[in-house]
């Protein structure tokens, strides 16, 4: 071998040990959603919420101490208010969320009693947090089980200042030790910020991200796999998240088609959320149905039309005749049994999108008392268009038939006689097979969103390869009624598995 064959060599195998480097180190995305700013904007809003009822029901210990011949005791602390009007939520890039709060207050209330001597005061006070600052960033990342989850909470709180109302006729001392209170009560507020909000982010926020479904059935013969790829890639401006996006037969799960489709993209910014997906999500719908063995469906002649009954008696008699020789065969009913030959394939273009079909239609005599008779085997290829339609956070899709064409399978000769039943043929598909078809693809499919959020507003686009679609967000439910749903059933199936 010369060094010229021994460097060509060199170089083949190198590129065929990174190709299969490749495809082993991962899964091609299929389904793409990206979370803009102006939909951090709308969580801002629900995020506050979530934040203040988290921090008004923080739990402050009590404490006691002395100065001098002055005893006291602070119980009951808690929170009154809470001013989040400078809150922000943001992204922070490489890593996910970033909340903070600049120069806040807090209002406090609780419960004194104090021992000066033999003299003693009991009753309530007032006081009120200044310059409250809080930064908080949640790390998102890829669950084990291919989920989004918050992984980790960075977090620090300060309370610059804290002042105190005093009433009552020891208002001129407690003033002089007002100092010494605010002090240890500034200290334990402090202390207990952080905690409540990684509380609330890795367990209570977790619990709702753990809504979003990962693998799911769609129906009793589909399922679909939303696991994520990778973790989020977290930009300034958007959070861009990769899903498998992959259908599979229920009855075979590891029977799955190979992807490769182009990589659904997201260019734009403007809306809240962007989803993309390529062929590859419909074509692995497809092929799942195809493999459950249910693209099949049998006509019988009474949903035929009297035109295609005649027609296809005329093309088949000498079939009836020679196949079932007897007086009442001429009278038997007919029967057409269609079947898919082969997976679908979705083809999704900016003009629009297409699905080729090729199936195979048996034309079946029944004569009476008797095995059914075979005539003909056809083959039928087809092309539907497709609309895709968006509601809440269903996926669905409508099919129409425009091109249509048959062919025999045994002879030139018995293609030419089926020229005439081309156009009653695709009427008859057009009004009885079609509309089963859709009544299927357009309840759709989920999208990968957590309970208690939907998309409105949706407007799509077709690329070469995949299709994108942009929405805003509508929250129909509030954080804390979705996680206190989620703390319920999860709490009625521990119940359940118990007893």
């Amino acid at each position: 071998m010369t060094d010229q064959e021994m460097m060509a060599a060199w170089l083949l195998s190198s590129i065929l040990l990174h190709l299969g480097l490749h495809s082993a180190l991962g899964t091609k995305p299929a389904c793409r959603i990206r979370i803009t700013s102006p939909g951090l904007e709308l969580l801002r809003s629900e995020a506050l919420k979530f934040v203040a009822e988290e921090l008004e029901n923080i739990s402050i210990g009590d404490f006691t101490g002395q100065q001098g011949p002055l005893r006291y005791s602070i119980s009951g602390v808690h929170i009154t208010d809470l001013d989040l009007s400078t809150a922000s939520l943001s992204f922070h890039p490489d890593a996910g969320l970033q909340f903070e709060v600049k120069n806040s207050s807090i209002s406090v209330a609780f419960h004194r009693d104090m021992l000066y001597w033999l003299i003693q005061d009991v009753g309530q006070i007032n006081a009120s947090a200044e310059g409250a600052n809080i930064w908080t960033v949640l790390n998102l990342s890829k669950s084990q089980h291919g989920q989004l989850r918050i992984s980790k909470v960075s977090c620090t709180a300060s309370i610059a200042r804290m002042h105190a109302k005093f009433t009552g006729s020891f208002r001129g001392f407690y003033e002089l030790v007002s100092s010494l209170l605010m002090t240890g009560l500034r200290f334990l507020i402090n202390q207990q910020i952080c905690p409540a909000l990684e509380h609330a982010a890795l367990v209570l926020l977790n619990s709702l991200l753990a809504t979003v479904p990962v693998r799911m059935s769609v129906d009793p013969y589909v399922g679909i796999d939303y696991s994520f790829l990778s973790d989020p890639d977290v930009q300034t401006d958007w959070m861009d998240m990769e899903f498998k996006g992959m259908f599979y037969p229920l009855d075979n799960e590891n029977d799955t088609l190979v992807n490769n489709a182009i990589v659904p993209l997201v260019k734009s910014s403007q809306r809240m959320v962007y989803i993309s997906v390529s062929e590859y999500f419909f074509d692995s719908a497809m092929y799942s149905y195809y493999k459950a063995g249910i693209l099949k469906t049998e006509i019988p002649e009474s949903k035929m039309s009297v035109d295609l009954a005649y027609l296809l008696r005329t093309t088949f008699f000498g079939a009836i005749i020679l196949l079932a020789p007897t007086s009442s065969a001429k009278e038997a009913p007919l029967l057409l049994d269609l079947e898919v030959t082969s997976a679908p394939h979705c083809t999704i273009k900016p003009s629009g999108i297409t699905v080729s079909v090729s199936a195979l239609m048996n034309v079946i005599l029944l004569p009476p008392n008797s095995k059914p008779v075979m005539l003909s085997s056809i083959i039928m290829e087809s092309r539907l268009n497709a609309k895709v339609s968006l509601k809440g956070k269903n996926l669905g899709m409508k099919l129409d038939l425009k091109r249509f064409k048959m062919h025999s399978s045994k002879s030139t000769l018995e293609s030419l006689a089926l020229i005439p039943l081309q156009t009653p043929m695709k009427a008859l598909l057009h009004f009885t097979v079609m509309p089963i078809i859709n009544a299927r693809t357009l309840e759709g499919v989920q999208i990968p969103l957590p309970e208690g959020i939907d998309l409105i507003n949706e407007t799509m686009r077709n690329h070469m390869g995949f299709l994108s679609i942009g929405a805003d967000l509508h929250f129909y439910k509030g954080l804390r009624e979705v996680i206190n749903m989620n703390k319920q059933i999860l709490s009625s199936n521990n119940t359940t598995v118990s007893n």
